[in-house]
C-alpha cells in the first residue's frame, strides 16, 4: 500500500525535493496534501502534477484567488488555522514538516498527537520546544525521523549502535559564503544570500552565513539524540561531503558521506528502515581532490556561540534565540539592520528578556510573541 505523505512547505527547497522523491517513486508513495505561504502559481502546478486531497496557503487572498483557479479539484483551506486543521484530521502516513521557523511547531506537534511518522526538516520545534515534543513522542509512541542532513546522517551512523557507547557527535558545517572574509563588515543581501554548496531558503541561508543555522542544529542534536552539549562537536568542512560523523568510546568513527543533495536525506526519510535504488548523485571523489576541516571561529560567528550558551540556561531562552534571529534575519533581508548586527540584535533580547525555566507549551508560544514584540520595538 502507498504511504500517504503530507508536506508542510511545498514550495521552498525541502519541499520540492520531497516532491521531485515522491515522483520517483509514485509506486511506493502518493501526496495527501500540500501547504504554501503565498506561491499559489507553483501550488497549482503541483495540484495538477500530484493530485492532492486538500491544500493548505496561509495567506488568506492567495487562497481565495487559487479556489477560483482550480475549481474544486481539491479542498484549499487557509491561515494558520488551516495548517492545524489539515495535520489534525487529514488521512497521511507521513508528515514532512519543512515549514520555516517556529509556524512548524504547533501543525507538527498536531502529527505526533495522531502518532504519524515526523519526517523533520523544521529544526525550530525542537529548539523552541524539545523537552516537550520529545515527552509528546514518548506519550503517543511517535517516531522522529530527520531530514537535515546532517541530522540524517547521525541517525544512520546510529543504526545499530547502542547510544551509551557514543562519545561525541561532530556535526559539519560549510562555513557559508563568509568563512574566509576576514571582516563581516559592510556585507550585501546579494553576497549572504551566495551560498557555496547549497540551493536553500532565504533565511535558511543567511542563517548559513551567520551560522545560526549551525547553533540551531547543535540544539536540535541534543534533542533528537539525548546528548549534553559538551558531546556535540562542530567542525567546519567546506566541501560539505561528511555530512556528520559519531565518535564511539574506543575512538572509531562513522561518518555518512555524499555529494550535496537533500533528496538523499529525504528519500531516507520517507523509507525508513528500507533503502531505496536511486540516482539522485553521482559520487565521484576523484574529481573532488581533497576534504578539510577546521574549527569554527565562535567570536567571528557570535551566533554559533550564543545556540551553545542557551543549550547551557535551557527554558524559553532557545525560544528567545529563535525568535530574535528570525525577526533580525528579516530585518537585514529588507535592508534595515547591517549583517554584523543580527548576533547583536539576538544577544540584546537574551539579555532584556525573561527566562522561564519550566515553561509549557502555552508559555512557549507567548514567548515567541513577546520576544518577536520587543525586537520590533527595540529596532523598528
Amino acid at each position: 500500500m502507498k504511504k500517504r505523505v503530507c508536506i508542510l512547505g511545498s514550495s521552498g527547497s525541502i519541499g520540492v525535493n520531497t516532491l521531485r522523491v515522491i515522483s520517483t517513486f509514485r509506486d511506493l508513495f502518493e501526496v495527501d496534501s500540500l501547504t504554501v505561504n503565498s506561491n499559489i502559481d507553483l501550488l497549482e502546478k503541483q495540484i495538477d502534477e500530484f493530485n492532492p486531497k486538500t491544500v493548505v496557503v496561509k495567506n488568506e487572498k492567495k487562497a481565495d484567488l487559487l479556489r477560483a483557479k482550480i475549481n474544486g479539484r481539491c479542498d484549499v483551506l487557509s491561515g494558520e488555522e488551516g495548517l492545524v486543521e489539515l495535520t489534525k484530521n487529514n488521512d497521511y502516513d507521513i508528515l514532512v514538516s519543512s515549514l520555516v521557523g517556529f509556524a512548524g511547531l504547533a501543525p507538527t506537534i498536531e502529527g505526533i498527537k495522531r502518532k504519524k511518522r515526523i519526517a523533520l526538516a523544521n529544526k525550530e520545534t525542537l529548539v523552541v520546544a524539545g523537552e516537550l515534543i520529545k515527552k509528546l513522542c514518548i506519550k503517543y509512541g511517535t517516531e522522529i525521523i530527520p531530514v537535515d542532513s546532517e541530522h540524517s546522517a547521525i541517525y544512520q551512523c546510529l543504526v545499530g549502535e547502542d547510544v551509551k557507547n557514543i562519545k561525541k557527535l561532530i556535526l559539519t558545517a560549510s562555513g557559508g559564503p563568509f568563512f574566509e572574509r576576514e571582516s563581516l563588515d559592510n556585507i550585501t543581501v546579494d553576497e549572504a544570500l551566495n551560498h557555496p554548496n547549497w540551493k536553500m531558503g532565504n533565511k535558511v541561508t543567511i542563517d548559513s552565513a551567520t551560522m545560526m543555522n549551525k547553533g540551531l542544529e547543535v540544539i536540535e542534536a541534543h534533542w533528537l539524540f539525548d546528548l549534553p552539549k559538551d558531546k556535540i562537536d562542530v567542525i567546519v568542512h567546506p566541501q560539505s561531503i561528511i555530512h556528520s560523523m559519531v565518535e564511539f568510546n574506543d575512538r572509531s568513527i562513522k561518518a555518512q558521506l555524499s555529494i550535496p543533495d537533500m533528496k538523499l536525506p529525504i528519500q531516507y526519510a520517507l523509507s525508513y528502515p528500507d533503502r531505496y535504488e536511486s540516482n539522485f548523485v553521482d559520487n565521484d571523489f576523484p574529481s573532488i581532490g581533497k576534504l578539510t576541516f577546521y574549527e569554527p571561529d565562535k567570536t567571528k560567528f557570535r551566533c554559533l556561540g550564543l545556540a551553545y550558551e542557551v543549550m547551557e540556561h535551557g527554558g524559553t531562552s532557545p525560544c528567545i534565540l529563535n525568535a530574535a534571529n528570525e525577526i533580525a534575519v528579516d530585518k537585514f533581508l529588507h535592508g534595515k539592520i547591517e549583517f554584523k548586527e543580527i548576533p547583536k540584535i539576538i544577544e540584546h533580547a537574551l539579555n532584556n528578556i525573561k527566562n522561564n525555566s519550566e515553561p509549557d507549551l502555552e508559555t512557549i508560544f507567548d514567548c515567541d510573541f513577546q520576544t518577536r514584540e520587543y525586537v520590533n520595538k527595540v529596532y523598528n
